[in-house]
């Protein structure tokens, strides 16, 4: 019993007032306490997703908001949950905009599981069931892209782009063929794109230090199949390449809509 109080004592201690930097058994009670962190996993990450064969894009933010962006512009957005080297995310699974899973659903929800090497590797075991009830099974195996290491600004990615929609092969997207403009401030406005949608809304710096971007923007004037979209707030996440020519960056929004409605959309911005 003396034991037990000297170790509470301890740990009493070191809360109130030492920083835990040595080896003592109290400290590590604390570190214990302390030890889930959603920043090492934090990166761009590129693999593949075994179930579709698919190109996989991961983004992973220092918040620990997560997207991965299947090439067709299947989206699954969560947060990331660390623990020492073990990463899991609840997801929910989103379509590029008028474009459905196999059996004809736009939604579903599921969970990521795996390990991870901070800055090197990312793999583990997705499942995942959509809104009728199909269920997906898939393994992802993803490495660390050093381009998230590049520092971002608004004075970086400020300027005008075009969507030409390269980065998604499946749906649509109501930025096609329109101007979008990020002023030096963050504001972003997009127009004249080929079914009248304009975009109204901000794009601002997560973490100076990557290259991530937090996006949100709402549509208006849509018409004809894109008209569901009008009023829809959408929020996520965009990153830029410089290291291409011409400049190019990838921004992935989610939104829900008045009548419950669940939207992905991806658009693939260049400089003009």
């Amino acid at each position: 019993m003396k034991c037990v109080h000297t170790i509470l004592a301890l740990s009493m201690i070191c809360i109130a007032g030492c920083n835990c930097t040595g080896n003592s058994l109290a400290c590590s009670f604390v570190k214990a306490s302390t030890s889930s962190t959603t920043g090492t996993a934090a990166g761009i990450w590129s693999g593949t997703d075994s179930e579709s064969g698919l190109q996989l894009t991961g983004l992973i933010n220092a918040n620990g908001q997560a997207d991965f962006i299947r090439s067709d512009g299947v989206q699954f957005v969560g947060t990331a949950q660390v623990t020492g080297t073990t990463l899991d995310i609840a997801l929910d699974g989103y379509t590029q905009y008028d474009y459905q899973f196999s059996d004809g659903s736009t939604f579903g929800t599921g969970t990521f599981s795996g390990t991870f090497d901070s800055g090197s590797t990312i793999s583990g075991s997705l499942q995942f069931t959509t809104e009728d009830t199909t269920t997906i099974s898939s393994s992802w195996s993803l490495t660390f892209a050093s381009l998230y290491n590049t520092a971002s600004s608004l004075g970086t990615v400020s300027g005008t782009y075009t969507d030409h929609l390269a980065a998604v092969s499946d749906g649509l997207d109501p930025l096609s063929g329109s101007s979008v403009t990020i002023s030096s401030s963050g504001v972003l406005y997009a127009q004249g794109s080929t079914d009248g949608c304009v975009a109204n809304g901000t794009v601002t710096v997560t973490n100076a230090s990557y290259d991530l971007y937090q996006v949100s923007y709402t549509l208006g004037d849509c018409s004809g199949s894109y008209a569901a979209l009008d009023g829809v707030p959408f929020t996520g996440m965009a990153e830029l390449n410089t290291n291409e020519s011409p400049d190019q960056i990838i921004i992935a929004v989610t939104g829900e809509g008045t009548t419950g409605a669940y939207y992905g959309i991806v658009s693939d911005l260049s400089t003009s």
